[in-house]
């Protein structure tokens, strides 16, 4: 299952906590078009290269797909950073 929800707590320096939501969907709407000259400049470097691009999409399928439930977490004296993926 693709992610839907992104959720990004952060402590900051001061004590106080903030809590953001970033919808994945949206988000992806917005920057599709640099995703897709991304796509574009992958597939180059692949003939560049001559490598199947396939073995590469094939990745970041894979990685797409193992992302929800992922928590990332940082702690740094008063800094903490937790990112959620749903």
């Amino acid at each position: 299952m693709i992610p839907q929800l992104v959720t990004v707590r952060y402590r900051r320096t001061d004590g106080r906590r903030r809590r953001v939501f970033v919808p994945v969907v949206p988000v992806l709407l917005v920057l599709s078009p640099l995703l897709l000259l991304a796509l574009l400049a992958g597939l180059v470097a692949c003939v560049v290269f001559r490598m199947s691009p396939v073995g590469p999409l094939r990745g970041v399928w894979l990685l797409a797909w193992a992302l929800p439930g992922t928590r990332f977490e940082i702690e740094q004296g008063p800094w903490a950073l937790l990112v959620s993926v749903r």
